[in-house]
């Protein structure tokens, strides 16, 4: 086993849950604004209608899709993938659980409550891709296409949020003014934390469940032969 490695893993643990725990709360921030589901949940809850599946089956489903999508691409899943899937819904939970959060009564406070949602999310994003631990499900599609394409983050981000949006939309999913502005905003917001950073997508060398497996047993296998030459 190498002992060096996985110390640097586990360091990374601490700004990976960090960036979870950002992704969480800027999703809740967006809800309590009140002004209309993200496009993925548009999406989520047009193919929910279509098909009679529950919305966090569809949610499941969706991110396992994305992920075989993704394999092409050259995005691997990593042991953050799993993580993600994981702990973003438990944070949430924990989150709303203390009822800090509230729905302002204004428009003004609502659509603030909207932009600092996203920022956080943003935030949250950079946070724990730059872990390079593994992406999630819809992360990974965007670093994907961002390193095929060579396009920016900003063009390839917006590009996905916009087309599940008109997706979910003509699957007869409700959207709002917040949803538009989502679908439109994150995709800068997203690259301005890169930049903030200092982090770049198309270089990132996210790890993979193969990379992790290797680290904890292949090492020590080939370890074991030596000392026993």
């Amino acid at each position: 086993m190498n002992v060096i490695e996985i110390k640097r893993y586990l360091k990374k643990l601490p700004k990976l849950f960090f960036g979870f725990s950002l992704c969480s709360l800027g999703i809740l921030l967006m809800l309590y604004s009140d002004l209309g589901m993200n496009p993925w949940g548009i999406f989520h809850q047009g193919l929910s209608l279509q098909t009679g599946l529950t919305f966090g089956r569809i949610s499941q489903l969706t991110g396992l899709v994305v992920i075989l999508i993704s394999i092409p691409l050259g995005i691997i899943p990593g042991f953050a993938t799993i993580l993600n899937m994981y702990f973003i819904g438990y944070f949430i939970d924990l989150i709303d659980s203390t009822n800090l959060l509230f729905t302002p009564s204004s428009l003004w406070g609502r659509l603030l409550l909207l932009g600092l949602g996203i920022c956080v999310f943003s935030g949250g994003i950079y946070f724990y891709l730059s872990c390079g631990l593994g992406a999630g499900p819809r992360d990974g599609l965007m670093l994907g296409l961002m390193q095929k394409l060579n396009r920016p983050v900003s063009q390839i981000k917006t590009a996905i949020e916009v087309s599940v949006l008109i997706i979910g939309f003509l699957l007869g999913g409700s959207s709002g003014i917040g949803t538009l502005i989502i679908a439109m905003t994150i995709g800068f917001t997203v690259e301005t934390a890169f930049k903030i950073g200092n982090f770049d997508p198309k270089q990132s060398l996210q790890r993979s469940l193969k990379d992790d497996y290797y680290l904890l047993f292949k090492y020590q296998d080939k370890t074991t032969k030596i000392n026993e030459q």
